[in-house]
């Protein structure tokens, strides 16, 4: 906060309004937010409260997250923060990653807002935020990505966020991800797994 206000605070410490969430209820929405993905209007019914303010309780604490980075199963002290860290992380342990990109629904953006048909995922016909979340083969989660639109699609988010590059920088890296992500596949097949494409509803089933 002080960083944000670029100096001390005006106020002496307990004026002013009283937030509806204590920052232990931040917190643990956020941490809700990242692991099961549940939408703020449904976090915003179980801590009754407005969805606005749940919204505004994860911009505030993401960024406190990253920065602290995250826990390593099994290796007490091993954080990760950055994109870079993860793949080093596999690269030396052998790990096999495990990416997908996890899509929320938000708030509409105000009308006239620059940018607002971004929000809307062609998938979920909704306002939504992605984020390209980063896993062991347990499930256990390693990093979860920088917050995008809905409307970019995972390919295209995924070279935007170096993702591609990381793989060339590191060969003996693998990974699994969903069918989104084809086009990752095809480029790095050594390297990168993905579902095969669904067929056409025209295909048909094979030679009688």
């Amino acid at each position: 906060m002080r960083a944000a206000r670029g100096g001390s605070r005006r106020q002496a410490e307990g004026t002013g309004r009283n937030p509806k969430l204590v920052f232990s209820d931040r917190l643990l929405v956020t941490l809700v937010h990242l692991r099961h993905q549940l939408p703020h209007a449904v976090l915003a019914e179980l801590f009754a409260v407005d969805r606005s303010t749940v919204s505004e309780a994860t911009r505030q604490v993401r960024p406190l997250l990253a920065a602290r980075g995250f826990a390593v199963p099994d290796r007490a002290g091993l954080r990760l923060k950055t994109l870079e860290d993860v793949f080093a992380y596999a690269e030396a342990e052998g790990i096999e990653l495990r990416m997908d990109g996890a899509e929320t629904q938000v708030r509409r953006p105000q009308a006239g807002r620059p940018g607002r048909q971004a929000f809307i995922s062609g998938k979920r016909r909704q306002n939504t935020i992605k984020t390209t979340t980063f896993s062991d083969a347990q499930g256990r989660m390693l990093l979860s990505g920088v917050v995008r639109p809905g409307r970019m699609h995972d390919q295209t988010a995924l070279r935007t966020e170096g993702i591609a590059e990381q793989f060339r920088t590191r060969p003996t890296v693998k990974a699994r991800v969903d069918s989104g992500c084809q086009g990752l596949a095809k480029e790095f097949p050594d390297q990168v797994s993905a579902p095969p494409k669904k067929p056409a509803d025209e295909a048909c089933d094979g030679d009688k």
